[in-house]
């Protein structure tokens, strides 16, 4: 093998390591909801995916999730939130409130109407005083 070939060869591997590490190892860190007038509030921002994608929020507190679309990508057009039974049209440009109550811990999944762009919601247990 030619120093060429193993130039491309150690830029091969180095690339494939990079992008098993960015897809499936990197985890943001979640953003916890600010309390505004007893609501939990977190503004998520809809351009080429969600940001933050990692919310944690407290359990049996009223929660809005304000959705600023700043793209008209059709696979942004829409949020569902099925642990919740909520399904909403997010209009281009705007900012969509998306309210609930979150009755119990876990972990739940939000994405576009494609699957393609996912968040997640962690809710932690109602602290004892």
């Amino acid at each position: 093998m030619t120093a060429a070939d193993w130039t491309v060869l150690t830029g091969g591997i180095a690339l494939i390591g990079w992008i098993n590490w960015y897809f499936f190892l990197a985890r943001p860190k979640a953003v916890a909801a600010r309390s505004a007038g007893g609501v939990q509030e977190v503004q998520v921002v809809v351009e080429g995916g969600y940001q933050p994608s990692e919310i944690r929020v407290t359990a049996g507190t009223p929660v809005r999730l304000l959705f600023d679309r700043r793209e008209t990508t059709p696979c942004s057009e829409e949020v569902v939130l099925p642990d919740f039974g909520i399904k909403r049209f997010l209009p281009a440009r705007q900012t969509t409130a998306v309210e609930f109550v979150p009755t119990r811990p876990g972990r739940f999944d939000f994405t576009c109407g494609m699957s393609m762009l996912r968040g997640r919601i962690t809710v932690d247990a109602v602290e004892a005083r």
